[in-house]
């Protein structure tokens, strides 16, 4: 069974940092590029940062541009999300995805919804004033 498991959410306050992981399960995900998305309460999911899957390329929505960093480690099957700066406006349930229907190359990023086929079930991010 394929699993996305997410962790490192909490309460922070603003300016502060926090690192999200992605651990990934029942299959490798060293050649499927992953990503990052929020969905703040009573708003629609939004994208937020992507990797290939060699890591030699990510993408930023630019509301975290220099503040978030995106890298993986295809050996240990698992994604991260160094968020720095944290504002309240970054408080959102995060959510990690997998897009694996598609053979991507390894400079290939992927920032729509739809084209993500495994989720997990998010961790909270609370950003404090």
């Amino acid at each position: 069974q394929v699993r996305l498991v997410e962790s490192g959410g909490g309460l922070v306050q603003a300016g502060g940092s926090l690192r999200l992981s992605c651990a990934a399960s029942g299959r490798s995900f060293s050649t499927v590029p992953m990503g990052w998305f929020r969905q703040a309460s009573g708003k629609n999911r939004e994208f937020v940062a992507a990797i290939s899957w060699s890591g030699r390329s990510t993408y930023f929505v630019d509301s975290v541009k220099g503040r978030f960093t995106i890298s993986r480690d295809n050996a240990e099957n698992t994604m991260y999300l160094q968020m720095n700066l944290l504002k309240p406006e970054d408080t959102a349930v995060y959510y990690c995805a997998a897009a694996v229907s598609i053979d991507y190359s390894d400079y290939d990023v992927v920032f729509e919804v739809s084209e993500y086929d495994y989720w997990g079930q998010g961790t909270m991010v609370t950003v404090s004033s």
